[in-house]
């Protein structure tokens, strides 16, 4: 097959950082192209400049044999070219028909034609077997059935190039496999696929090839079907580095030094939760979605009302009623939702690491940003963050620098105890392998970690002990050196 979009020679710096140098490859006509690489490897960058997002610095792109640029997403989407964002963007207060037409509603006679708007988007909706109705408010939706819509908004412009970033993050089994059906239906009709992920089964399961991006340079493209895992993620990181999580230190905790005791917690979504945390210890807790583990920790935090039952500290019962004060007794959440529960957008890296704990940078009554400079620049040189600048906007970080960001705020709020809530959900193989050494650090140095996580290997390989709850309830209490994926998963599924 002849190439059909051809990169050739992109560059674009941004103020203080190269993101992409010199990047050139081909991607064939009607193809399921991957584009790989850790976070901070230059993919989404790459891809808003295919969408018109912004201009690269130098360099041109082809399409069909003709150069083009956009000078914004809507003249992308009119040349034929769809975006299916990780980060669901839509308005709440309005209809799924309302927001899958946004701005180009179908009119009759100067007013909008809400039945044939319904209609089309009840046509687009059964492609792809989506359990809900055109006039459901979107609001209502869960963030699966919201990424289906954004699918949706893709299939609708009938776009001859669609790139999805992520796609799956927030979509169920049963809604990845249709998605997966969808993909390759789009394919058999010649429509071009840029993939992106960092679920490796995915790429081997859906793509064609794969092109390697590797600190904004072009690595290698490469055919599924001539390329194992390993060498894939060799090219990605540059060095061999294990799939699966793993210590690498010895165990730190002292089982007999209880810093954390929770008895009998009861709250919205769960129901007499007891457990204890030990000092340096690396506590796991698993559980298939709706499970309430979230909540749990949410409870913990201050976030969430405690309706029963007692939260004590070393030793000391204490009274969460708000994340501040979980802050002031040494506990630190770390999110799974990075975006909406972790970064500030309008904020940079030493603005948002010292969010917590800006009594610590005071001279006098007033602030002062070059101790807040120091301790980003500080915090950031140990959890291995790219760019180091303490002024550069958080923002615009990759996944996984964003989480080193909120990881660093929390270490400086000399937290002991750290809630890690799915840590690496959407992180690269590499950025997963930084993140899994800062918690063996952690723990090494007398911190208490609770790490929620949904990735079964990741638990297991990471924990010192496991607690498994299934439906809001503890359902087991499992030791290291009992651990086995079968048992475990009995746990989370039958509850016993």
């Amino acid at each position: 097959m002849a190439k059909y979009i051809e990169f050739k020679h992109i560059t674009k710096v941004f103020p203080g950082q190269t993101a992409l140098d010199d990047v050139g490859f081909s991607i064939e006509r009607g193809e399921i192209h991957a584009i790989i690489g850790e976070n901070g490897a230059g993919k989404s960058t790459l891809l808003n400049i295919l969408h018109g997002a912004f201009a690269s610095t130098s360099g041109e792109i082809l399409i069909d044999g003709r150069q083009i640029r956009f000078s914004s997403t809507a003249d992308s989407i009119k040349y034929g070219i769809a975006k299916v964002h990780q980060e669901i963007i839509s308005v709440p207060d309005m209809t799924v028909a309302e927001n899958l037409f946004l701005g180009k509603e179908p009119s009759r006679l100067g007013f909008i034609d809400r039945r044939k708007m319904i209609a089309d988007a009840e046509r687009i909706l059964g492609r792809l077997r989506c359990d809900f109705k055109p006039t459901d408010r979107m609001g209502d939706l869960s963030t699966g059935q919201k990424q289906m819509v954004a699918i949706a908004k893709a299939l609708e412009i009938d776009a001859k190039i669609i790139s999805f970033d992520e796609p799956t993050s927030s979509l169920s089994d049963a809604e990845v496999k249709i998605l997966f059906e969808i993909i390759r239906e789009l394919k058999q009709k010649g429509i071009t696929i840029l993939y992106i992920s960092h679920k490796m089964s995915e790429i081997f399961a859906l793509c064609d090839r794969a092109t390697v991006l590797r600190d904004g340079k072009y690595i290698d493209t490469l055919q599924m079907n001539d390329v194992t895992r390993d060498e894939i993620i060799h090219a990605m990181v540059g060095r061999d580095i294990s799939m699966f999580a793993q210590r690498t230190l010895e165990c730190q905790a002292q089982m007999d030094e209880v810093t954390l005791e929770v008895k009998h917690l009861s709250g919205e979504a769960f129901k007499d939760v007891s457990f204890q945390l030990h000092k340096g210890e690396i506590l796991g807790f698993f559980g298939l979605v709706g499970a309430g583990r979230t909540e749990v920790m949410r409870a913990v935090y201050g976030a969430d009302k405690i309706t029963q039952g007692s939260v004590i500290l070393n030793g000391k019962p204490i009274d969460p009623a708000s994340p501040n004060d979980a802050i002031r007794e040494g506990i630190a959440l770390i999110s799974e939702n990075r975006k909406e529960q972790g970064i500030v957008p309008n904020l940079n890296n030493m603005d948002n690491m010292a969010l917590p704990c800006l009594d610590k940078f005071r001279s006098g009554a007033l602030i002062n940003d070059h101790k807040k400079y120091l301790n980003a620049k500080d915090k950031g040189g140990k959890v291995g963050l790219r760019p180091n600048d303490p002024r550069f906007m958080t923002v615009s970080l990759s996944g996984g620098n964003a989480q080193k960001v909120i990881l660093a705020r929390w270490m400086s709020t000399d937290a002991k105890i750290m809630i890690f809530d799915e840590p690496t959900k959407g992180i690269d193989i590499g950025a997963k392998a930084d993140i899994y050494q800062l918690m063996e650090k952690m723990a090494e140095n007398g911190i208490s970690i609770i790490m929620v996580s949904s990735e079964l290997t990741e638990v297991m390989g990471m924990s010192d002990r496991i607690i498994v709850m299934r439906e809001g309830r503890v359902t087991a209490e499992i030791d290291r050196d009992q651990f086995t994926e079968e048992g475990i998963l009995n746990f989370a599924v039958e509850g016993e």
